[in-house]
């Protein structure tokens, strides 16, 4: 077991008699550190205390004796380590396995070489009210083994989950507690809660919202937070990642500007007022931007989603989402993943992105570069019918593309535009030049990989030194 360290405390809390008084020691090589008390509430016959913070390290024992009427009780907790914990949730993405992924014997291998991240799953429950306790768990605390990691397929152990907190500890060098609760087939209103829905729209009986023949999971509004998420709220953490939206690009499409948002925040919230304030207010919150799905699909319900996992702004963090990071990648697509094209094997690059973001936003190191190249500004040369597009980081330009980049084309102020490609002429360190040959009539809007598919695996036209793609946006107004 991994429990959240300093600056943090970490919160324990269990089960007793009513009325009961229990107190919690922390030891460690049989010298007890610290004492906690606490009384079991009547109503609930639970327990909580927040252990002083503690630096990174262990392993320390926690025993929880009950003192009552009846004989006393007590329980021991043994090699237990202080390091940061992050939650893992989201969808199928998330919840394939380590023995899903590309070089799986080669991952499954390594794991006796990280003792010191910890994996735990959480099983998959639904609920129609909120459940103070997991009503079962798929995998206790464990050290990583190959048969842990790589129990079967969408099962147990998340491989972006555990790819990201492996890239972690190399980072960081002191223990990490990954926890997960990822259920497929499941969209963003399963996992939220009744107020961050509200705050939507989606008010009443919000399962009309959904169209459930869509999903192969619970179809539900709230189920998995009250069943999967909630029970977790005690705990202290340090961060969150996310890997859910593909429901979504078929489900309330248009909402996810506001359901994703409203999530980010309410989970803030509510874990940090669940650890009694010891997991951070604005806590740090990661997410995958979704990779590809159709080749040939012409519908942009895959780019509107995207776009909506930004709050519309194209990047993260950003004004409605602060503190939060994204690990963009539609360059990562795997027409023959044996488990469908929407399930893309590579999940190494998923994470090794994700970590960027983390280590930047989550732990503040200076000078990292964690996102891809992004729009600074855009010129039209409507007499030599060019477009330019100036980039704030360095480019690294893979391909020359005649469909990537679109201009949208109106004759007159009030009347809908019609999007035509526009093929990249030219291209220097920062500035793309495009042409819009067939736009004669005025470009009112621009858009960049605005597809299900657009491009090949790694072979987007546009990266940074980094090798980190250039996200999709579209950019509504360019008078």
């Amino acid at each position: 077991m991994v429990l959240q360290k300093k600056p943090a405390g970490a919160v324990v809390w269990g089960y007793g008699e009513a009325g009961a008084h229990v107190t919690v020691s922390l030891s460690k090589d049989s010298k007890v550190i610290m004492k906690k008390m606490a009384q079991v509430e009547g109503h609930s016959e639970t327990w909580k205390v927040v252990l002083a913070p503690m630096d990174h390290g262990g392993p320390y024992s926690v025993i929880a004796e009950q003192h009552s009427r009846e004989k006393p009780k007590n329980l021991t907790l043994r090699d237990i380590y202080f390091g940061d914990v992050w939650l893992c949730s989201g969808q199928s993405n998330m919840e394939m396995t380590v023995s899903q992924i590309i070089n799986a014997s080669a991952e499954l291998s390594k794991a006796p070489l990280y003792p010191y991240v910890r994996v735990f799953t959480a099983s998959l429950i639904q609920s129609e009210v909120e459940l103070q306790d997991l009503a079962k768990i798929d995998l206790q605390w464990s050290i990583p083994t190959a048969e842990n990691l790589g129990h079967g397929s969408f099962s147990y152990f998340s491989a972006v989950c555990w790819l990201f907190g492996r890239h972690l500890y190399e980072t960081l060098r002191y223990p990490v507690g990954l926890v997960e609760s990822s259920w497929g087939g499941t969209c963003i209103e399963a996992w939220s809660s009744g107020r961050a829905l509200q705050e939507c729209g989606l008010t009443g009986d919000a399962g009309r919202f959904l169209l459930p023949t869509l999903l192969s999971g619970p179809k539900m509004p709230s189920v998995l937070w009250n069943a999967m998420i909630h029970p977790l709220l005690n705990m202290s953490l340090t961060g969150v990642i996310w890997y859910q939206g593909e429901s979504n690009a078929f489900t309330n499409t248009d909402l996810y500007n506001c359901t994703f948002p409203a999530l980010i925040a309410d989970w803030r919230r509510a874990f940090h007022a669940g650890s009694d304030g010891q997991t951070q207010p604005l806590f740090p919150f990661g997410f995958v931007q979704l990779s590809t799905f159709r080749r040939q699909r012409r519908d942009d319900c895959f780019p509107c989603i995207r776009w909506h996992q930004t709050a519309d702004y194209g990047y993260a963090p950003n004004k409605r989402m602060p503190n939060t990071f994204m690990a963009v990648a539609l360059d990562l697509c795997d027409e023959h993943s044996p488990y469908g094209s929407i399930h893309p094997r590579d999940k190494q690059n998923v994470a090794y992105r994700l970590h960027l973001g983390a280590r930047a936003v989550a732990y503040g190191e200076k000078g990292l570069v964690f996102q891809g190249p992004y729009p600074t500004k855009v010129v039209v040369d409507g007499a030599r019918a060019l477009v330019n597009v100036t980039y704030g980081q360095e480019l690294l330009l893979l391909l020359m593309h005649d469909r990537v980049f679109e201009v949208c084309c109106s004759r007159r102020a009030q009347e809908p535009c019609q999007w035509v490609p526009a093929p990249m002429v030219s291209a220097s360190s920062h500035t793309v030049t495009l042409s819009s040959p067939g736009c004669r009539a005025a470009v009112s809007r621009l858009r960049y990989a605005w597809a299900e598919w657009p491009c090949e695996y790694r072979m987007c036209p546009l990266y940074n030194k980094h090798l980190l793609p250039a996200p999709p946006f579209v950019i509504d107004s360019l008078h």
